[in-house]
């Protein structure tokens, strides 16, 4: 009976956040647009995020290449470093890592702060007076994670090449001209334009759950950290299904 439960609850919510998700796309096209309040969104999310993406692609960058180097130099492969580090990064590990870092700080954080707003009856009283909490709440959150997190993964590569840059320049005496002269000759398009169009899956997943998980908290104020912490977790396991996706269709389209 459990078990059944179980999955009858899963299957309920998954039907409530399409739902969800549809309101999403019914009211991002009607008016009023919140032009202001995307704009504050997209800052906050952005200046939010931008330190914690920085250093998370720094590390990226040096501990791939520390941990590459040696395998590479039993072949005499070391010249192959910067075209093997910069492919890695920029078609999966980049968009992967900053995402999860992304979500583990944006997504608890919307869904801690729709789910307090919930709970204190703030969303209602919007309601009340007129004005529409799901477009001023929601619609802007979403579009902000959406806008923002392609651009926070393409600042995080170019930290994490610099970083893969820094240990090759003290390990191997590479200059940085030679470092990227051989990363963009090994770069082309069918690397750059899927990495990057999934990223804008990335962030409207992320946002939407946290946005659903804090617009739709209840019991109180234990159900605002339930709300964060379920919408960390939901939005992860959402990034590695969309990531999924996304190498698959991609590999289908190159193949052909």
């Amino acid at each position: 009976m459990q078990k059944n439960s179980a999955i009858k609850s899963f299957f309920i919510e998954i039907g409530e956040l399409t739902y969800f998700a549809g309101r999403f796309f019914k009211e991002v096209f009607s008016r009023p647009f919140e032009f202001k309040e995307l704009l504050r969104q997209c800052y906050s999310i952005g200046n939010r995020s931008i330190l914690l993406v920085g250093v998370t692609g720094f590390i990226i960058g040096l501990v791939l290449t520390l941990q590459t180097r040696p395998t590479l130099q039993e072949f005499g492969a070391e010249s192959w470093m910067p075209s093997m580090v910069s492919i890695s990064i920029i078609r999966e590990i980049g968009p992967v890592i900053i995402a999860l870092t992304f979500a583990g700080r944006i997504a608890s954080g919307i869904g801690a702060e729709l789910g307090s707003m919930r709970v204190t009856e703030q969303i209602d009283a919007m309601e009340v007076s007129g004005t529409n909490p799901f477009k001023f709440l929601v619609v802007t959150r979403i579009l902000a994670a959406t806008i923002m997190l392609p651009i926070l993964v393409i600042f995080g590569d170019a930290i994490a090449l610099y970083g893969s840059y820094i240990i090759e320049n003290a390990k191997g005496d590479v200059s940085f001209v030679l470092y990227f002269n051989k990363v963009f000759k090994a770069l082309e398009f069918s690397d750059l334009i899927p990495a990057t169009i999934k990223t804008f899956f990335f962030g409207f997943a992320i946002a939407l759950v946290g946005c659903f998980k804090g617009y739709n908290c209840k019991k109180g104020t234990v159900g605002v950290g339930k709300a964060a912490n379920s919408a960390v977790v939901y939005a992860s396991m959402l990034l590695f299904i969309l990531d999924f996706i996304a190498v698959f269709i991609t590999d289908i389209f190159f193949e052909i």
